[in-house]
């Protein structure tokens, strides 16, 4: 199914069929038909009636657009959504009708519902981050010798390895996962509470008939309903938050590398994909513009959920009425910037000759901590900080090489030799713990 127009550059396909308006209704219909099989199951209404609400229980059957327009006067879809239900069953059953719906609240429809639409978005970014990992993962092992700049301040420094540089991506998304599934399984939860969140409609069978919903929706039970406890969800919605800021991150790193006076990296190139309307030549960074323009839209969205956790009593005036729209354009965004960057990821290729030809182009002035280090051992840091500052500040003026401005320079040169001014500029001797850092955040799962 293919996003609106106005949405077209904040879904996916899969994510706009997942809040589709048949998907939304199939939904809070298998709530309704799952009510009604745990309660034929445990003798509060007729086996029969049971088989003939599931059976009508099914979305191609109602009128999303009549719904959506009677639910606008309700205050909720559920109450158009039970009204339609219930005609349908009529038709097949009448006396089956009148126990559509039987001791639940338009709550626990909407909200069991929506957990359901966030156990199948679960199992979508799921998908795409498994892969996502798996390309950064290829990615780190792959460079993990490749040397470049890195780049503090958006200024030249000490080199880093590219491995490095995707290992520590890996590191942020992973742990951002693993966060997020953690608070997926504590949200996956029924809601069952009827009118006051007691079921006192169902006598002491409240919470048998709660824990076989649950079941049957292949859910969670709760200690107890949480109409207006929205914890739960704010977890899961402020964890997506988080991942989206880390690939946010990862997507700002690869555009900043593909521009052309840089060149490291490029995005895969398909028909269709990063070109422009009036310049042939440009290869733009479109996976990764779609990412960040994700993770500009996902803080506000996280903001608005959580403003409206302040419901209440035992059920809210307008806090939960405000969250659908809410989640689903986080959910959607969150996934679109999880698939966009496993596509980068995927088919990302790197151009290790233009990143040592960028070190390079420093003339060595990147090394000058190195250099630094050695000589504060004789001069001490502050004397040689500044020796190193001023013979920067040469080596920059006038086009040489750090190397050659230090052996020009007799308070330097008595005190580095020949061998150490030729090795000074070798960016694979100035590398630190590089790969072992590396290695730990591949390992970071595990060791987790």
């Amino acid at each position: 199914m293919a996003a609106r127009l106005i949405e077209s550059l904040a879904t996916t396909d899969e994510l706009v069929e997942l809040f589709s308006d048949e998907s939304v209704l199939q939904a809070m219909l298998d709530f309704e038909g799952a009510l009604a099989r745990a309660e034929a199951g445990v003798g509060i209404i007729p086996r029969a009636a049971a088989e003939t609400i599931m059976a009508s229980a099914k979305a191609h059957f109602f009128d999303a657009g009549e719904i959506s327009r009677a639910a606008l006067r309700a205050g909720t879809l559920s109450i158009p959504l039970v009204k339609a239900l219930t005609e349908r069953v009529r038709v097949s059953d009448p006396d089956a009708a009148g126990f559509v719906h039987w001791g639940a609240t338009s709550q626990d429809v909407a909200d069991t519902a929506l957990v359901l639409l966030l156990k199948r978005a679960q199992s979508i970014f799921e998908r795409h981050l498994a892969g996502l990992e798996t390309a950064l993962r290829g990615l780190a092992e792959k460079h993990s010798n490749t040397v470049m700049l890195g780049r503090t301040l958006m200024q030249p420094a000490p080199p880093i390895t590219f491995g490095l540089k995707a290992a520590g991506w890996l590191g942020a998304i992973q742990r951002s996962h693993q966060r997020l599934n953690a608070s997926f399984a504590d949200a996956l939860v029924v809601q069952f509470g009827g009118a006051s969140g007691t079921v006192a409609s169902l006598g002491d069978q409240g919470i048998v008939v709660g824990q076989a919903l649950a079941h049957g929706l292949g859910l969670i039970y709760p200690d107890a309903p949480w109409h207006t406890h929205r914890d739960r969800l704010a977890e899961v919605l402020c964890d997506c938050g988080v991942l989206a800021g880390s690939l946010g991150k990862m997507a700002r790193d690869i555009s900043l590398l593909m521009q052309s006076e840089v060149g490291e990296v490029v995005e895969p190139g398909v028909a269709g994909r990063g070109g422009s309307s009036t310049m042939p030549h440009k290869h733009n960074p479109i996976g990764c513009s779609l990412t960040l323009a994700a993770t500009y839209r996902v803080p506000g969205l996280v903001t608005t959920f959580l403003s409206g956790m302040t419901q209440e009593h035992e059920r809210g005036t307008g806090g939960w009425q405000a969250e659908w729209p809410t989640v689903a354009a986080l959910i959607q965004s969150t996934g679109l910037a999880i698939a966009s960057m496993t596509e980068v990821a995927e088919g990302l290729s790197v151009n290790s000759a233009k990143m040592r030809s960028n070190i390079e182009a420093t003339r060595g002035t990147i090394f000058a901590e190195k250099a630094m280090m050695v000589l504060g051992q004789k001069l001490g840091r502050d004397t040689a900080h500044k020796l190193l500052e001023e013979a920067t500040r040469r080596s920059i003026a006038e086009s040489r090489r750090l190397s050659e401005v230090l052996a020009d320079t007799p308070e330097i040169a008595l005190h580095l030799d020949a061998e150490r001014l030729r090795n000074l500029e070798n960016p694979e001797e100035y590398l630190g713990v590089a790969d072992e850092f590396r290695k730990r955040l591949l390992t970071v799962r595990e060791r987790n």
